[in-house]
């Protein structure tokens, strides 16, 4: 068994996102990977107008959980459950599907549809087809649990992506299929608790921790902990 970490927006370097889950997993013999997500310019693309974007982002975490027959979970987290849902679809080796503040899209649903029109707050859009979180509102948004170093190099992995990964919608919905556990934060100030339990909703089983939006980050030992908890992972 591995698990294939899926990251949200607006930050590079899964590996890092993941490091202190991956690495608690690894004690146990369980294999992780942190697949790159092109429209966030992770692999020398420039994001932006015409640039990588949702499709591209699918193909990635695609080609790794093709790479091996070996059964896998996909751990995603925010956005990165709408790669997610469509990435996985179909595919046989995917034992487990585990959202941590995401989002569950039927097909044809897009990350605007659970907006109410209006961008958030904490979200700065360009002109040249980008956008990015405000840095001044990434730690009280996102980061008020976490401990000062993990703050600091979190802000060193914000980033700009193509903006139109907002409004492109998924073209499948793997939670229909596989099996699905949701990760509720309730002191998450980017994605408000009340929209994840909606989204939660759509999932086989439902967890909630008291953590905020990267509980990965504050909360590393319980979210191995759930991994592993997971069907079929120990």
């Amino acid at each position: 068994m591995r698990v294939v970490f899926v990251h949200g927006a607006c930050v590079r370097d899964g590996a890092w996102w993941w490091h202190r889950v991956a690495g608690l997993l690894a004690r146990e013999g369980v294999a992780g990977a942190a697949p790159p997500l092109p429209s966030c310019g992770e692999t020398g693309r420039t994001p932006g107008e015409g640039g990588p974007s949702l499709p591209d982002d699918v193909a990635s975490v695609r080609e790794v959980l093709e790479s091996s027959a070996e059964p896998a979970v996909v751990v995603a987290h925010s956005y990165g459950g709408i790669v997610a849902c469509e990435a996985a679809a179909g595919l046989p080796n995917v034992a487990h599907l585990l959202f941590v503040a995401s989002f569950l899209p039927e097909a044809g649903e897009s990350l605007a549809s659970f907006g109410d029109g209006t961008p958030a707050p904490y979200l700065d859009f360009g002109a040249d087809g980008t956008f990015g979180v405000r840095p001044e509102l990434a730690t009280p948004t996102f980061l008020q649990d976490c401990d000062a170093d993990a703050v600091a190099q979190a802000h060193a992995r914000l980033v700009r992506q193509s903006a139109a990964v907002t409004a492109q919608p998924a073209g499948a919905a793997a939670w229909r299929q596989i099996p699905s556990t949701y990760l509720v934060c309730a002191r998450d100030n980017g994605t408000p608790p009340a929209l994840q339990r909606a989204q939660a909703r759509r999932a086989g089983r439902v967890v909630e921790i008291d953590a905020g939006h990267h509980p990965f980050l504050s909360r590393p030992k319980e979210v191995a902990g759930l991994v592993l908890d997971l069907p079929g992972v120990s």
